[in-house]
């Protein structure tokens, strides 16, 4: 091995991808040790980095081109050592020249000072942060004004983080290619409107606040279930090149917010909506006619007030037939739909904005592979009968849908491309809808859970792979897997 040339070792070892290969590569000798040590370019280091400036430094020096770094603390105690801090993040920061990557997950130890060292990795391109309780908005400005390269932003439970000095400042700069804000308490979503001409460049956003306990439950507003806030053009900015968009726990009435962005995406192929307070038609009226190119929607809906007239309200999801309406007629690429419904009555039918023909209309006109329909009490066997039509549908899941019976088993079947099946707390399904499954012989795959009128024994044969479970948890779960044909 020795007499290898060394071009020829780097290539042999750029072909080992498992680590713990790598690791004991290193081991059979010096040029191999060197060579993997050069060659190395990412690394994840958890909890059991015990004096973790002086082993980090000394990773830099085993590794000098590090490019992809990950430092995860989650789940750590004092017992384990010592955390890196801010003194040792820049004693890291100034060893890793060729940092593009960085994630850290529950430092502790690392404040405004030490993040502020990050300034100095001109090559920096991306950064996560997860959990990190010490961090403020002057240590992120700092990585803003001297990571001039950073495309893509994460932060998640950074508590501490408000003012938006750094995002006006990013949204300047122009380079953020992607901006994911979770669970950040003091970040409200009509601050992320400051990021200005930074919307421009902007391909992925994804906002969620932090949840509270009753964000589930109806609030005591009445929403205007006329209210268009797309006519006026009250932000001046364009996202013109966002593809993936995710709004998550936010409240957009009275004031506007976030919502408007809804009509200025025309590149935008991805979207989910959850829990969203106070869209109506009018903002999936508005999406639809500005992207044609959407391939998948996820909406998670929960009960809300609307009225458009003082003297009368309902409670409702956001939606109406009317949004799926829109989508049927402007976005015909749609590929993937995902909808669920929290806090709905199955003896309220009129609590899902949503019915079975509207629904259906959406389905017949766009080419839909993947189906997910989580208390969906608008569908029965007749619209599982014309799901079976569909000639793309390739994936279905249900999930607590109790008017489909075995008859409808029967009808999706026979669905052309059908191959993907999933049934969670379906307990209208029995063996009887199984065997015909069965019978059929067409599925893939088949994962049945907390189906109380489905056997283990009911399941066999019905897939190549079949997951069955008493329980919706994993953990109770019996399985089977069959290798071979039917």
């Amino acid at each position: 091995m020795e007499d290898l040339p060394e071009a020829l070792v780097t290539e042999i070892i750029k072909k080992i991808t498992r680590t713990s290969d790598l690791n004991s590569l290193s081991l059979v000798s010096k040029q191999l040790y060197m060579t993997e040590g050069n060659q190395r370019g990412a690394i994840r280091v958890g909890s059991g980095l015990c004096t973790a400036t002086e082993a980090l430094t000394s990773l830099c020096a085993r590794f000098p081109n590090l490019r992809k770094v990950e430092i995860d603390y989650s789940g750590w105690i004092p017992g384990h050592g010592n955390q890196l801090d801010s003194k040792g993040l820049f004693e890291f920061s100034s060893h890793c020249s060729s940092l593009i990557d960085l994630t850290l997950s529950f430092c502790s130890y690392i404040d405004d000072s030490g993040l502020g060292c990050l300034a100095y990795c001109k090559t920096l391109v991306s950064l996560r942060l997860i959990s990190a309780p010490q961090i403020m908005s002057i240590g992120l400005f700092s990585v803003a004004v001297g990571c001039l390269s950073l495309s893509a932003l994460h932060l998640i439970d950074c508590e501490k983080i408000d003012t938006v000095e750094w995002l006006e400042y990013l949204g300047r700069n122009g380079s953020l290619e992607e901006l994911v804000v979770k669970n950040c308490r003091r970040i409200n979503h009509h601050d992320l409107l400051m990021f200005g001409s930074g919307w421009m460049k902007l391909q992925k956003f994804e906002f969620e606040k932090k949840r509270g306990r009753f964000d589930l439950l109806p609030c005591d507003e009445v929403f205007d279930s006329t209210y268009d806030a797309h006519i006026t053009d009250i932000y001046d900015f364009c996202c013109e090149s966002l593809k993936d968009l995710r709004l998550a726990h936010i409240k957009t009435w009275p004031e506007i917010g976030l919502r408007v962005v809804l009509g200025k995406c025309k590149a935008l192929e991805n979207l989910s909506l959850e829990y969203v307070l106070a869209l109506n038609d009018n903002d999936i009226v508005a999406l639809s006619r500005t992207c044609s190119n959407l391939k998948s929607i996820s909406l998670g809906l929960n009960l809300q007030h609307y009225s458009s007239d003082i003297s009368y309200w309902e409670t409702r999801t956001s939606f109406t037939d009317n949004s799926l309406y829109a989508l049927a007629l402007n976005c015909r690429m749609l590929q993937i739909v995902d909808l669920k419904f929290t806090g709905c009555a199955d003896d309220w039918p009129f609590e899902i904005g949503f019915t079975q023909k509207g629904f259906l209309v959406l389905i017949q006109s766009c080419p839909i592979r993947v189906l997910v329909l989580n208390t969906a009490y608008f569908l029965d066997d007749e619209g599982m009968k014309a799901l079976s039509s569909s000639p793309h549908l390739e994936t279905l899941e249900l999930i607590f849908c109790p008017a489909v019976t075995d008859a409808g088993m029967c009808f999706i079947a026979h669905t052309p491309c059908l191959s993907n099946l999933t049934l969670r707390s379906c307990h209208e399904v029995t063996d009887v809808g199984m065997a015909e499954l069965g019978r059929a012989r067409k599925l893939e795959s088949l994962v049945i859970e907390h189906c109380g009128e489905v056997s283990l024994k009911g399941v066999q044969g019905v897939a190549k792979s079949v997951h069955y479970s008493e329980n919706c948890s994993a953990a109770l779960s019996k399985k089977i897997c069959l290798g071979g044909g039917f």
